[in-house]
């Protein structure tokens, strides 16, 4: 059969144990097996005669047999084969006396020994490799790699040609210098798994490779060449099946394989890249990693492979940013609006806010949807920014919708766009409309109803602003540019309407009918706005708050909802690196807020060690000192209660463990007791390293039932939020914290993202050291914002110069998230700091690193840039344009407002 890259595994293996081993690590095709990349390559085995053998270290020789037999393991079942080999040839060449050692393998299966016995015949030649160990006082090999060696002489030059056909067996090598040069060589390590081992995945990929280059047979399967799962003996004189078997008969290279893989792969980089670059063709690459002569050739092939993804990621990027500009959008030309608001304003904005507005009404009155991320750090004034986008589009005559990741952060920006609305001269405070009894099938009754909700007035001051322009009536259409010269001229109600998932099915409806009416206006939604339910057909500008929490399928589910596509606004508090933005959001433009308000203070930051009692006692007097002022403080645990199992809002799995904070003996000795039955209940655990198990993680419930308890809170209410609570619950939460009826809240990190409470003024985060440090400095931004002094408490258990002390002591050393994040970024990898969407993991880049290769990303760019300037549709790169387009299909979490 004809082999492709696209050929599946499960078509040329027999063996379907292993097809679906190799399946549970996602590959399924040639071509994923060919990227299924090593993560090292091991150092070249050294060259030993059997009298410089060292116990426990890999050594490669060749040697004859001199007897073999098979022995059948009646009580065990299964067999074990033995052969003598003699090393004397070898040795001499090493100049020392030649010796005899023992070879030994095991196996369930008779078909295995059987084709082991073929190949170590009496009288055989061999190169064996593996780690000399003793046994009944003699030199003995368990499961070593072999390769056979052809009988007489090789080609004159020693070079390994292939396989040598001689009567009916097959030789792997046809002569000792060149079976050594292959079974020394470095061997590549893979991620291997409980089902499968890094020796056989090798052996499948490079028999793979063969087979593309026309030169193999079919993967192993049950026949007498599979390696199945063969048997070790255990130190208790057991089997165990856990062995490998031997790799000769899959590992060969040479001229002939490298000229048929060229055939079957062609190169995806444009030859003068490549040559320019000084980079491999691709068919090169591949066999170079997976079968390299060298440690040298690895490296450049991993290079190679690297400045592909690069490149190909890049003018996935540009491509689609230019696509964008062929997209019809709505302009928003109308500022008048926008432009009372900011005069309205009670403080100034910062240069930079009013740069980014500027930018953005220029994106907005063309009429090619805009693509802007605006990232900023917390409390540097995005949402004042996104109002101002969202009321030019209202300016203009169309919809804004603003989409939260949470219905906590949702219902917040409601009343902070409210409020901030209520001071625009000509505004009238009323009732939300959503909440009038209108009907959803008559957009005329929609706009009575919203008319006379305003009104009525409403206690809780929510806001409906006089628009300057009445709507044209073409829904999903371009508004008359007539229009926006009048936009002083007719005074219509815009409301703010919020939309949620939780909110009761009338008012639900109520909030989906005024939406579809098309009428102007601002709409504050959570997930619900990804829905089929939710139409605006007068939508013109989408901002997503905190992208990263949402699916490059919702966003494209907004995109797609009307014939126009709406311009486009992400905003982010996560601080991501400028390089990391090039990749991730490279077909975006990117605005950065790095000035905070006038006002802010810098948040003092200490870090608390769990085990120092005293330290422990002062944080919390302090806390009780600033609540006693009307401030707030805010307490977070990683996990929801000790019981739980399930990750919760971000929760850790861990249990719940406690120090000694203060000198009370009653809650030394509880804390105590509680620690001693959390040992002792504890399952033994260890990381993925093999180091000892790290402490049990805190919980809400349990750290608000203690720290109540402590003196330094004596008449203090606390309460607890968490992503378990239902939305009514989340919301009298946060109403009782932000005016004081409980000035402490045990809380996950539900409260990571937007919560603004003026009053918090300090926060307690246990369980510091086991957190990014984006994460930490997203946590720190929620006290501090209401202009007093502010503190930040990092509760640790790390030890003193260990990894987690030091991302802790970044924490602690600087308030600029552009530093945070490239130490986070270097600390634990990009796909932890940007989330699970843009993790390298699911963003088809492999061996890419953002950090580390800024300057590969840097000139891949660039050249795409030029290329694309030159070929914009690819025409003249065949290769290059089907990996974009499978590139961009298999791995839409990469181009992030695709």
């Amino acid at each position: 059969m004809s082999i492709t890259l696209s050929t599946t595994m499960s078509s040329i293996m027999t063996n379907k144990r292993r097809v679906g081993a190799l399946k549970s690590l996602g590959v399924v095709t040639v071509g994923d097996a060919l990227t299924y990349y090593p993560f090292r390559v091991a150092d070249p085995v050294p060259l030993r005669a059997l009298r410089e053998a060292r116990i426990g270290e890999r050594m490669a020789f060749s040697a004859s047999v001199r007897g073999m037999r098979v022995v059948p393991m009646n009580v065990r079942r299964g067999y074990r084969l033995e052969a003598v080999v003699d090393d004397g040839d070898f040795a001499v060449s090493r100049h020392v006396a030649g010796a005899a050692a023992r070879l030994v393998f095991f196996s369930y299966k008779k078909q295995y020994v059987d084709w082991l016995s073929m190949r170590l015949r009496s009288g055989a030649i061999v190169v064996i490799a593996g780690e000399p160990s003793e046994f009944n006082g003699q030199l003995q090999f368990t499961h070593p790699e072999i390769m056979t060696v052809a009988p007489g002489s090789g080609p004159a030059d020693g070079e390994y040609s292939g396989v040598v056909q001689m009567s009916a067996l097959k030789y792997d090598a046809d002569t000792v210098e060149a079976g050594l040069r292959r079974i020394s060589r470095p061997r590549p390590v893979y991620h291997a798994s409980s089902r499968i081992s890094s020796e056989h995945i090798h052996e499948s990929i490079v028999q793979c490779i063969e087979l593309l280059a026309g030169t193999g047979q079919d993967l192993p399967g049950d026949a007498a060449t599979e390696a199945p799962q063969t048997m070790k003996p255990m130190e208790d004189g057991g089997i165990s099946g856990a062995g490998t078997a031997p790799a000769g008969a899959g590992s060969r290279s040479g001229n002939a394989v490298a000229v048929g893989l060229a055939r079957a792969i062609p190169d995806v980089l444009p030859e003068s890249v490549r040559e320019s670059n000084h980079l491999l063709h691709r068919a090169e690459a591949f066999l170079a990693i997976h079968d390299p002569l060298s440690t040298a050739d690895f490296k450049r092939a991993i290079g190679t492979m690297r400045y592909e993804e690069a490149f190909v990621s890049q003018t996935a990027l540009l491509q689609s940013r230019s696509n964008v500009r062929k997209d019809v959008a709505l302009p928003c030309a109308g500022v008048a609006l926008r432009d009372r608001f900011i005069e309205s304003l009670p403080f100034p904005l910062t240069g930079g806010q009013r740069e980014v507005i500027n930018d953005i009404g220029v994106d907005m009155a063309r009429e090619y949807p805009m693509q802007r991320l605006l990232q900023g750090e917390v409390g540097s004034g995005k949402t004042v920014v996104a109002v101002a986008a969202m009321l030019q589009a209202a300016g203009s005559g169309h919809q804004a919708v603003l989409v939260a990741p949470t219905q906590v952060l949702a219902e917040q920006h409601h009343a902070t766009i409210s409020a901030m609305l209520c001071a625009i001269d000509g505004v009238e405070t009323g009732d939300d409309p959503s909440r009038d009894a209108l009907s959803p099938n008559d957009p005329a009754d929609l706009i009575k109803a919203a008319e006379s909700a305003a009104d009525d007035g409403d206690a809780k001051g929510r806001a409906v602003v006089k628009h300057p322009v009445k709507h044209s009536g073409a829904r999903g259409g371009k508004q008359d540019g007539a229009a926006h010269a009048q936009s002083d001229a007719n005074t219509r109600h815009v409301p703010v309407i919020l939309l949620t998932g939780g909110m009761k099915l009338a008012a639900r409806r109520r909030a989906l009918a005024l939406a579809a009416s098309g009428d102007p206006c601002i709409i504050v939604a959570t997930h619900a706005a990804f829905s089929k339910t939710f139409q605006a057909p007068n939508l013109a500008l989408v901002v997503i708050d905190e992208q990263h929490r949402f699916g490059v399928e919702q966003r494209e589910s907004l995109r797609t909802k009307n014939d126009v596509v709406p311009h486009l606004l992400v905003m982010t508090a996560t601080p991501i690196p400028r390089t990391a933005a090039m990749t991730w959001f490279g077909d975006l433009d990117i605005s950065w807020l790095t000035e905070l308000p006038g006002g802010r203070k810098p948040i003092r930051t200490f870090i608390v060690p769990e085990d120092d009692g005293r330290m422990m006692g002062s944080m919390f007097a302090h806390i009780r000192g600033r609540i006693d002022a009307g401030e707030r403080a805010y307490v977070v645990c990683p996990r929801i209660d000790a019981d739980d199992e399930s990750d919760g809002d971000d929760d850790t799995s861990g249990a719940s463990q406690i120090g000694v904070y203060d000198d009370s003996d009653a809650y030394r000795r509880e804390s105590a007791t509680a620690a001693a039955n959390t040992a002792a209940s504890a399952p033994s655990q260890e990381d993925g390293d093999g180091a000892p198990s790290r402490p049990p993680l805190h919980s809400v419930a349990e750290i608000e039932r203690r720290l109540s308890s402590l003196p330094q809170f004596r008449g203090v209410r606390f309460a607890t939020l968490t992503g378990r609570d239902d939305d009514a619950t989340k919301q009298q939460v946060m109403a009782d914290f932000a005016d004081g009826a409980t000035p402490v809240l045990v809380a996950t990190t539900v409260i990571e993202v937007g919560v603004d409470v003026p009053q918090a003024s300090c926060i307690v985060i246990f369980d510091a050291d086991r957190y990014g440090l984006s994460q930490l400095h997203q946590l720190r931004g929620r006290v501090g914002r209401g202009g007093t002094d502010s503190w930040a408490f990092l509760i640790s258990r790390a030890e003193d110069g260990g990894p987690a002390q030091q991302r802790l002591q970044v924490i602690q050393g600087t308030l600029d998230g552009a530093q945070i994040a490239q130490a986070d970024l270097e600390f634990r990898g990009a796909g932890d700091v940007l989330g699970d969407a843009q993790s390298g993991g699911k963003s088809g880049l492999k061996l890419l690193r953002v950090v580390k290769d800024a300057k590969i990303i840097a000139d891949a760019r660039e050249r795409a840039g030029r290329l694309l300037a030159d070929d914009p549709d690819l025409s003249g790169e065949v290769e290059l344009a089907g990996a974009v387009l499978d590139f961009t299909r298999g791995n839409e979490t990469f181009l992030t407002s695709s």
